[in-house]
């Protein structure tokens, strides 16, 4: 029986989507026609200072991916990019992919990642030495928060909780909406100076500063606050090698109360290391610019926790499409 190559092509050729994704949004063209309502490619082009050949041909484009519909010679947004790629919009994915935009180059060195098993750009670029794609890495993360923020804060319980320890917190956004969620809570983002200087801005744009605060440092080396009711560690643990995820969960587990509750969320997989498809690439893409980066399975991860001295151990997934999942547990009261 003959194979049908089709899938062999649609692989060589689909970074092509990718692209007219990121050009599109860098360049302003869905927020501009969310204005206009619609436009032809001259009028987009001369109001986005393009040349008018390119704007065409990048419009055209993201008329066959499906982020634009075209209706003789104007153009309008989809459904699609209308509810994620305008700013402002309470779906707004704009900034969140941003990341993946930056380290699109990195994966053309893939094969350098196969013969040296080292990643093909400094890790540090989006943790402080490069300051643009420092900042980018933080608000992105900081737009991805939000959007997530709407399934993972009803799937943690943290009545009667008083302080929280967010680890590699990053912009501190989980934090900010854990804190507005439990009046109750006080939330230490702990995080990379460079990092945590973003965080404070956020924090204080969003006026939590009073129950967010931010303590720069490194999470390998800096003394965890001690007496936390909750940690938290989002999205932080699959640039670490095994051995470091078990000494940072030893130390959260040291950092807590009798009866404090540690989560886990992140992006993981079965035990085969092959499956959910996303996670088994996002380890690719993590190797490529972390010297420690990969994706673990929740077994593994169970493990850890167990061998730290957690117990009841639970594991949910988060709701499609967010390929995270959420591990729960907690220290002994006693």
């Amino acid at each position: 029986m003959l194979q049908n190559p089709d899938r062999i092509l649609e692989l060589a050729s689909v970074f092509y989507d990718s692209c007219i994704l990121f050009t599109a949004s860098d360049l302003g063209v869905f927020n501009k026609l969310d204005e206009l309502g619609a436009a032809t490619s001259d009028a987009l082009a001369k109001s986005l200072s393009l040349d008018p050949r390119g704007a065409r041909l990048i419009m055209d484009g993201c008329v066959a991916v499906g982020l634009l519909e075209k209706r003789g010679d104007s153009y309008h947004n989809s459904a699609l990019s209308s509810t994620f790629l305008v700013p402002g919009k309470p779906g707004d994915l704009s900034e969140a992919i941003r990341y993946n935009r930056d380290v699109y180059a990195a994966w053309g060195n893939l094969a350098q990642l196969a013969k040296t098993g080292c990643p093909v750009e400094k890790p540090q670029l989006h943790l402080g030495t490069n300051e643009d794609r420092t900042r980018t890495f933080v608000l992105s993360m900081h737009a991805r928060a939000l959007w997530m923020g709407r399934a993972v804060i009803p799937m943690m319980n943290l009545s009667g909780r008083k302080r929280l320890l967010d680890v590699g917190g990053g912009p501190g956004t989980f934090s900010v909406l854990f804190a507005r969620a439990y009046p109750g809570l006080t939330c230490t983002v702990l995080d990379l100076p460079d990092i945590v200087k973003i965080a404070q801005e956020l924090i204080e744009e969003q006026q939590m500063e009073d129950r967010v605060i931010t303590l720069p440092g490194d999470y390998h080396t800096t003394a965890f606050p001690e007496n936390n009711d909750v940690v938290n560690i989002l999205g932080v643990l699959h640039q670490e090698s095994p051995e470091s995820i078990q000494g940072i969960l030893k130390k959260a587990y040291d950092a807590m109360v009798p009866g404090g509750l540690i989560h886990v969320m992140d992006v993981m997989t079965d035990t085969t290391h092959t499956s959910p498809k996303f996670s088994a690439l996002f380890a690719v893409n993590m190797a490529l610019t972390t010297d420690n980066g990969w994706v673990f399975s929740d077994q593994e991860l169970k493990d850890w926790l167990a061998t730290a001295g957690f117990v009841r151990i639970s594991v949910q997934t988060l709701p499609a499409p967010m390929p995270h999942w959420l591990v729960t547990a907690q220290k002994p009261s006693s």
